[in-house]
């Protein structure tokens, strides 16, 4: 089975906060921050919950895919940020929309919007669906240490969505693996159990081991290009667009000068967004769908990367 993408949608939160502003209340600046992470800006929530930049996101896809909402037999949503655990994202998403489907949120951090695009193919393969809404919404500034200057400066919030339709075409390589490790975490909610012995181990906020994921996703996106080409039957280089997860410009920058590629098929939204967890891969193709460099025939090449650590990647041929 495969699919095509049909539309895609954005939301990011009005307000920007620049570097300079995060200057006023920690110690650092934009010198500091803009050669170590290639961030300027980011967008942070204020009025918007997450479901509002969700809704918004998917709204947009829907309408650019110009199908009617009821005819979306899917719902899947990747956040580690939502308002509720209970109801899902995808739930509220869909109640938005008017539609009675499948809907469900998936827990994989960076890497999630790229494993629900094959959970969809999955739903595609055994006839379940024919059009399937697969976004991503990250609030990602909800969960961070503000006094911590090595992690604060990272991360942003907004949602992007993208509504794909089941075809007959060529069945591009999906991947998807993980390494059990603990070098990102984030705490849970604290127990209430009165029998819970086990104390919280994580603290109270994001917290990550930067070199180690640094090494780790730099190695991920090498390894997952060369085996989606590989697989495809391609030499890399001719794939038309590279659309990593945007978690530090080093990173993006290492992985084009191993590979050899060039570095204007990789598109960036880090500057001006910051690390929208699994949210920017899909706002990545936006950007790009929405400025018209994506062509009919054009093969897009997806990696996503991050927390468990987990990673996620595929190919996709461009339909207009």
């Amino acid at each position: 089975m495969s699919f095509k993408v049909i539309g895609t949608g954005t939301c990011l939160p009005q307000k920007v906060v620049t570097n300079d502003d995060l200057s006023e209340f920690v110690d650092t600046s934009d010198e500091w921050i803009f050669p170590r992470t290639g961030i300027k800006r980011r967008h942070v929530c204020t009025t918007e919950t997450l479901d509002d930049l969700a809704i918004s996101a998917a709204q947009k896809a829907v309408e650019m895919s110009g199908i009617d909402p009821g005819q979306i037999g899917l719902v899947v949503c990747s956040t580690t940020s939502s308002d509720h655990p209970i109801p899902s994202v995808a739930c509220v998403v869909a109640g938005s929309l008017g539609i009675e489907c499948p809907a469900y949120d998936v827990y994989i951090a960076c890497s999630g919007f790229v494993h629900g695009l094959e959970i969809a193919d999955g739903y595609f393969a055994r006839g379940r669906a024919k059009y399937a809404l697969v976004l991503s919404a990250e609030k990602c500034t909800r969960l961070v240490d503000w006094s911590d200057r090595s992690t604060c400066v990272l991360f942003g919030d907004g949602a992007g969505a993208a509504v794909i339709e089941a075809t007959d075409d060529e069945s591009l390589p999906m991947r998807g693996w993980t390494k059990a490790g603990f070098e990102l975490t984030l705490p849970g909610q604290p127990s209430k159990s009165p029998y819970d012995q086990h104390p919280a181990d994580y603290g109270d906020s994001l917290a990550m081991n930067g070199r180690a994921i640094f090494r780790f996703a730099v190695k991920a996106i090498n390894k997952e290009v060369k085996a989606l080409a590989a697989e495809a039957g391609i030499d890399y280089h001719d794939i038309d667009h590279y659309i990593f997860h945007q978690a530090n410009e080093r990173i993006l920058s290492f992985a084009v000068d191993h590979l050899g590629i060039d570095n204007d098929k990789v598109v960036r939204t880090i500057q001006e967004t910051g690390n929208i967890s699994s949210a920017c891969i899909p706002i990545a193709m936006d950007k790009l769908n929405r400025e018209g460099k994506l062509h009919d025939g054009d093969l897009l090449c997806l990696v996503g990367f991050g927390g468990g650590l987990s990673v996620g990647s595929c190919l996709i041929r461009w339909q207009s």
